[in-house]
């Protein structure tokens, strides 16, 4: 019997087959969680990891590689059960159906972080980690208190840098266990521990490297709120600077690393002491200054001082009475000099007005007067001799009487000078003057 030939059907090649398989897983499936038991582990030199991933009835191959695998934190092995997250696909060279794995995790950690993130979502909400209310933290402690394990490495770090950074500050131990189910109960009662003991003003609560579930206690939800809660600041520093816990959130500063938490609440003691010579500098300097002006100032006051001392103010009051003694003697003198003066005037004036100056003075002036009087007077009279004597000649050349002793005559009527023969009439009477003599005589 012939086997039957294909007809109208399209022949498919086996690589057409397996890219259509790997097609259609990729589109219909796509990537899954899927959680399983890692079995026949491989890391070649490619750095590709390979292994089988199974339960108790199946299992299937699957991949991670270089890029993917190179951020995952632990080192798989054989028997780890494990939580990934894949793409079903279909190695086409071999027709084999596998997972390509782009996130791999423990099976238990992936349970403790999604009890982590609910518990952080949680606390978040209701305002732990609210950075308005973090506490601020001191710049310069007076003690601090140091919760971690007694045993650990963090406590000999922290110790270390504090005595390197700040050997005067002094450390307080409240050891207690950080690892394991009783570790979070014990924290708590340490920090109760801290706040009893009341002498200390920041808190450091570190604890070294470690595995999420090593570090769990830190994540644990009434430990979260006792912080929260804590009258002191605290500083973390818990694990390396990937890890994250739920005490780092609600603390009021997280380091990175315990040294780091150390470092972040100690001053470091060189740059105190340089900040002090600095500021002692500066201090000297404006001591300096207000130094200086209070030595001016001071010497302003000694003088003033000086000036107004009693006995400089009794030299001063001397020397001024000095003065003021000399310019009244100087004044008086002057004043004496005046009197003399005008005392020299007034004698000479009351000599000049005395009545017997003045007596003699008339009797001078009289006599004066009197010569000149005299003197005026004879002048005078030989001046009208001399006129009479002239008149006397003029007078006697003119006389009438001369004229009368010629044989003239002259005729008065009331006794009145006749000069014209119409000034008498009849029965007039008239004088007859003549040389010798006068005679009445009538007109007829």
């Amino acid at each position: 019997m012939q086997p039957s030939q294909p007809t109208s059907e399209a022949i498919w090649t086996v690589s057409a087959l397996n890219f259509e398989v790997k097609t259609m897983l990729s589109k219909g499936i796509g990537t899954l969680w899927i959680e399983g038991e890692i079995s026949n582990f491989a890391r070649p030199a490619s750095g590709h990891w390979y292994f089988t991933l199974k339960d108790e009835r199946a299992q299937c191959r699957a991949a991670m590689f270089k890029g993917r695998n190179s951020r995952v934190s632990f080192q798989p092995q054989n028997g780890q059960k494990v939580l990934l997250r894949a793409q079903v696909t279909l190695y086409e060279a071999r027709g084999e159906f596998q997972l390509v794995v782009d996130h791999l995790e423990d099976a238990g950690v992936g349970e403790l972080m999604r009890r982590y993130e609910q518990l952080k979502a949680q606390l978040d909400k209701e305002g732990l980690f609210d950075r308005s209310l973090k506490k601020p933290l001191p710049a310069h402690p007076r003690r601090i208190a140091l919760v971690t394990s007694a045993s650990g490495a963090a406590i000999r770090d922290v110790l270390s840098v504090i005595q390197r950074r700040a050997p005067h500050i002094p450390v307080v131990v409240f050891p207690t266990p950080v690892q394991g189910e009783t570790a979070a109960s014990q924290i708590r009662q340490a920090l109760m521990q801290v706040v009893e003991f009341g002498a200390c003003d920041v808190v450091l609560l570190v604890r070294g490297g470690g595995s999420l579930e090593d570090m769990w206690c830190f994540n644990d939800e009434a430990l979260a709120r006792d912080i929260y809660a804590l009258p002191i600041p605290l500083v973390t520093g818990i694990g390396h600077e990937v890890d994250f816990t739920i005490a780092d959130f609600v603390a009021d500063l997280r380091a990175p690393t315990p040294s780091v938490a150390a470092e972040s609440i100690t001053p470091d003691i060189n740059e105190l002491m340089q900040s002090i010579d600095d500021r002692t500098a500066r201090l000297l300097g404006q001591l300096e200054i207000r130094l200086e002006q209070s030595r001016e100032r001071l010497g302003y006051l000694i003088k003033a001082l000086d000036q107004q001392h009693p006995t400089r103010q009794f030299e001063q009051l001397k020397l001024r009475l000095f003065h003021a003694q000399k310019s009244l003697l100087e004044r008086q003198r002057a004043r004496l000099g005046e009197d003399r003066h005008r005392l020299q005037i007034s004698q000479a004036t009351l000599v000049q007005s005395s009545p017997r100056v003045t007596i003699a003075n008339h009797q001078q002036r009289l006599t004066r007067l009197l010569e000149n009087h005299q003197a005026s007077m004879r002048q005078k009279l030989l001046l009208a001799r001399h006129r009479l004597s002239l008149h006397g000649r003029s007078l006697d050349t003119l006389s009438p009487l001369k004229t009368l002793a010629r044989g003239f005559a002259t005729i008065s009527k009331a006794e009145k000078l006749v000069t014209s023969a119409t000034q008498l009439t009849a029965g007039d009477e008239i004088d007859i003057t003549l040389t010798d003599g006068k005679k009445r005589a009538t007109v007829t």
